[in-house]
């Protein structure tokens, strides 16, 4: 298993030597801190937990802090937890086979991915609030004449008026649209930077710039 967490940092474009522009996501990922090492033996599973984006022990909960191996406020644990991990912001889990391989306090870079790989990458879609059906689903709309004043952007008719009488479940209706869990499949690894922790995707990644993303090795071979 590859993988990190990061914080979608916005989109440029990068220039080749044969003078195509490439479209790129920039990511700021790690380093990232093993924080957890789950076995099927004792969990059921095998995943690997990472933590990213260090902060001060008051930033944390008692939960996060007793997790990370602190309970207490101590003279000689300011800035590692017992674990040998830092404080982290962010903690989340990824299923892995080789779980084994990884121990407590690891630290993985943006080295971990190799410019021309593949990876996936997860994030929160940009939230819209309550939308309407035309921009929800893409309908149509109404007529936009014999006399019509109000439907132009109405959803129609949702039901039956006999026989069924009633409206379908699961009917494309208005609602709360985004701010949902989307994952970005199969993006090249255009450019790494290993002293500034960037990495650079091919194409669009989901989220707001500064939102948290994961990346780990695509699902598609």
């Amino acid at each position: 298993m590859k993988a990190l967490l990061g914080y979608k940092v916005g989109m440029t474009q990068l220039i080749n030597d044969d003078g195509t522009v490439v479209p790129v996501t920039v990511l700021q990922a790690g380093p990232c801190y093993v924080t957890q090492v789950k076995s099927k033996k004792h969990d059921g599973y095998e995943a690997v937990q990472l933590g990213f984006d260090e902060v001060s022990e008051k930033r944390l909960n008692r939960g996060k802090r007793g997790h990370l191996g602190l309970l207490k406020s101590d003279s000689t644990h300011k800035r590692k937890a017992s674990k040998g991990v830092p404080f982290v912001r962010h903690l989340r889990e990824f299923r892995t086979s080789d779980a084994a391989s990884y121990k407590p306090g690891q630290k993985l870079t943006v080295e971990t991915f190799a410019v021309g790989s593949r990876v996936d990458v997860i994030g929160k879609t940009k939230g819209r609030g309550f939308t309407g059906t035309v921009k929800r689903h893409g309908f149509r709309g109404g007529p936009k004449t014999h006399g019509q004043s109000d439907r132009q952007r109405a959803p129609g008719s949702i039901g039956s008026t006999s026989g069924m009488a009633r409206v379908i479940k699961g009917l494309r209706m208005a609602g709360r649209t985004g701010n949902a869990r989307y994952t970005s499949l199969h993006l090249e690894v255009v450019r790494i930077d290993p002293v500034h922790n960037l990495i650079a995707v091919k194409g669009s990644v989901p989220g707001v710039k500064g939102g948290l993303v994961m990346i780990r090795d695509t699902v598609k071979k």
